[in-house]
């Protein structure tokens, strides 16, 4: 009997739909989709989905088949909010992708070299090992601050690669990553220190740490210098994070001018197998909007040819 006379036959008997055994009820289950990189929404992206609760919408990022999942705010959150997206992520296999451990976007605090100024860098950093421990993460962002104006560049990537230095020995015996951002000068952070690939690719290498590797995103890095795939290359033994926003415009895949398919595709083929984190926002701020960001994600990924 299928299912469509088996429920007919179970109405005129007079049992309630309820009472269907669990096997028929579920037959009709969409499977979510299976992506080939750990892309990582973050909360908001789909709040007209799934409404504004944070557990609802970790839930709702599993059902569509995402991963992981990352949070810039997460060291800012109640300890039991925390607490309680630790337990979700666990329960629906989400990895905990980065949130920011430290940033400054005004001044030259790790490139200066003041004492107070490491001091307070270095408090920060450990204070996050706690979080980082909470929610089961991996990896934390690291923005060193912004030039200072009145020191030769030598003497500032000095002084920030001793601050890491002191922040790796804390990290890596809690085996946790802090990646450092790269941010375009041209469109959202001019001034700021660390600026370009190339120049994370020397701090790491001089740092010399596990602990203290690259965050490549991908949008800031084709403002700043373009060429993506052949400098994802050049730094791939440093790189340990990827994030994602299209150009123009900081949204999702397929809005803008970068070929996506092929960056992924790249860096899939390298065996990368930690978090894609989808730092960008939506093109169009409703649900359909929403449905459209996980589609351009389907479109992507489709690289497997």
């Amino acid at each position: 009997m299928n299912r469509r006379n088996f429920t007919q036959s179970a109405l005129m008997a007079g049992v309630g739909l309820a009472t269907v055994p669990k096997i028929f009820a579920q037959s009709d289950a969409v499977a979510p989709h299976q992506f080939n990189l750990k892309y990582a929404p973050h909360l908001g992206m789909f709040k007209h989905s799934a409404g504004d609760d944070p557990i609802d919408q970790l839930n709702f990022m599993a059902d569509q088949g995402f991963t992981a999942f990352e949070d810039n705010n997460m060291n800012t959150r109640p300890v039991a909010m925390q607490e309680k997206m630790a337990a979700t992520m666990q329960k629906r296999n989400l990895t905990m992708g980065v949130f920011v451990a430290y940033k400054d976007f005004k001044n030259p605090t790790l490139a200066r070299g003041k004492a107070n100024d490491r001091k307070a860098f270095l408090e920060e950093i450990q204070a996050s090992v706690t979080v980082a421990k909470r929610v089961d993460a991996k990896w934390m962002t690291v923005v060193p601050g912004t030039i200072d104006l009145k020191l030769v560049d030598d003497y500032q990537t000095a002084n920030v690669i001793e601050s890491l230095k002191q922040a790796s020995a804390i990290l890596e015996p809690n085996d946790i990553v802090m990646v450092l951002e790269p941010l375009n000068w041209y469109r959202n952070h001019a001034g700021l220190f660390l600026k370009e690939s190339p120049q994370a690719f020397q701090i790491c290498r001089a740092v010399n740490s596990p602990s203290c590797k690259i965050l490549f995103d991908i949008y800031h890095q084709q403002i700043q210098e373009g060429n993506l795939i052949p400098n994802i290359e050049k730094c791939w033994d440093e790189i340990a994070y990827f994030q994602i926003g299209d150009n123009p415009g900081r949204k999702e895949p397929t809005t803008g001018e970068i070929n996506y398919k092929n960056v992924f595709k790249y860096i899939h083929s390298r065996g990368f197998k930690g978090v894609m984190g989808m730092e960008h926002g939506n093109s169009r701020p409703d649900k359909a909007g929403e449905i459209a960001v996980i589609d351009a994600y389907k479109q992507v990924d489709d690289f497997l040819y």
